[in-house]
């Protein structure tokens, strides 16, 4: 009945497109054989539990979006690279003082952003507390680790500027937004090698990804001590929304919709 719903959909009104944002979306993008079918993948469904499904079904699609070139090499097809885009009118510098007066946060302590869900195992919060403890260990202030998660889209760059640094342990990454929206901010970053992190901090001021928990923790140090921003902003790392959609409506072109002009 659902399936018969779907195709209804397709045949009755003018959809010309299936865009499948999630690799686990695509046994249901392709159950129909009317659109032609674009699959964005975000790195969980490539690089977790159930990559399998994604494997299996983007061979059959018409066009692959991935965010960094370690999906690219990760999937059997042919792609294309296309990081998130940041809103760069949300996401800006603003006075750390003012923006830890709106979040309430301790005005004298240091402010370690680790933005996701601490329970999230891909994501390591255990790790996270491991450097942050050691690391407040070799500095003269008071350190605290700040989990964030679940808060509406745009207060999250309160946090981002109310922060001294950025600390990501993950096991795996595509191409995070947080990172992103960190630089866009610029909020230091110390991570992990995961992902297209490396690629995104190149070259950025106060900025490190680290291999060894002991490489993390003197990034880290290294950090709280110079209590100077990144350049991140300043970067060509990082690309606007704008750009993102261009690249994105060139793909629905190239299989053969024809996409009007939007704004």
């Amino acid at each position: 009945m659902f399936y018969g719903r779907i195709l209804s959909k397709l045949v009755t009104e003018e959809y010309d497109l299936i865009h499948a944002n999630f690799g686990l979306t695509l046994p249901f993008a392709l159950a129909q054989p009317i659109r032609p079918v674009v699959a964005s993948l975000w790195g969980t469904d490539v690089f977790g539990e159930y990559g399998w499904v994604t494997d299996r079904c983007i061979q059959w699609t018409d066009a692959v979006i991935v965010m960094s070139d370690e999906m690219n090499d990760a999937v059997n097809v042919e792609t294309n690279v296309i990081p998130h885009g940041v809103d760069f009118d949300l996401f800006e510098p603003i006075p750390q003082a003012e923006a830890r007066r709106k979040v309430d946060w301790n005005a004298n302590a240091k402010h370690i952003l680790f933005p996701y869900d601490p329970d999230r195992h891909v994501k390591d919060f255990p790790r996270a507390e491991r450097i942050v403890d050691e690391a407040a260990g070799q500095v003269d202030e008071n350190v605290v680790i700040q989990t964030v998660y679940d808060v509406p889209h745009e207060r999250v760059p309160l946090y981002i500027n109310a922060a001294d640094a950025f600390l990501m342990t993950s096991k795996w990454e595509g191409s995070p937004n947080a990172v992103r929206e960190a630089l866009a901010c610029n909020l230091p970053i110390v991570s992990t090698d995961v992902g297209d992190v490396a690629e995104r901090v190149n070259n950025v001021s106060h900025s490190y990804v680290c291999e060894s928990d002991q490489e993390l923790v003197n990034a880290l140090v290294s950090v709280l001590a110079a209590g100077e921003r990144s350049d991140g902003r300043e970067s060509e790392n990082i690309t606007s929304l704008t750009n993102m959609k261009e690249s994105i409506l060139n793909i629905y072109e190239s299989v053969g919709v024809q996409c009007p002009d939007v704004d």
